[in-house]
């Protein structure tokens, strides 16, 4: 399984940006997706996940602003971040897994795919 993300950049706080992360090799919408981000300094922690039912989970961090989508034709995972801020500024990675629990969506240790990361800035 190969992941490529894209769509990363500069923007600034209350802009938005759409991260995409396209995938070969395998069906994403048949895996466990999620998005994950770290920060400078920072543990990588996870954004959002979506699993082969379509469930989601969202980090409190960014419900409410961030939306995980798939388009099953394309085989390929979306992320829309609106309302950005400072904050938000971290390399964004999409992961995917094949067995990965509920317990553990949000925990970069249950994926076994990454992709090479894409740089957002949000500037105040």
């Amino acid at each position: 399984v190969q992941l490529v993300e894209s769509g990363g950049g500069s923007v600034q706080a209350g802009g938005s940006l759409r991260l995409s992360c396209a995938g070969y090799g395998y069906t994403l919408s048949n895996m466990c997706t999620a998005w994950f981000r770290q920060a400078p300094g920072r543990e990588r922690e996870g954004v959002v996940a979506i699993d082969s039912d379509g469930t989601t989970n969202y980090a409190d961090s960014v419900k409410g602003r961030f939306t995980i989508s798939q388009d099953n034709a394309k085989n390929t995972l979306y992320l829309q971040m609106n309302s950005l801020k400072p904050e938000d500024t971290a390399m964004y990675y999409c992961a995917a897994g094949a067995w990965v629990t509920l317990a553990t969506i949000l925990n970069d240790k249950s994926y076994n795919y990454w992709g090479q990361g894409t740089q957002v800035t949000v500037s105040s």
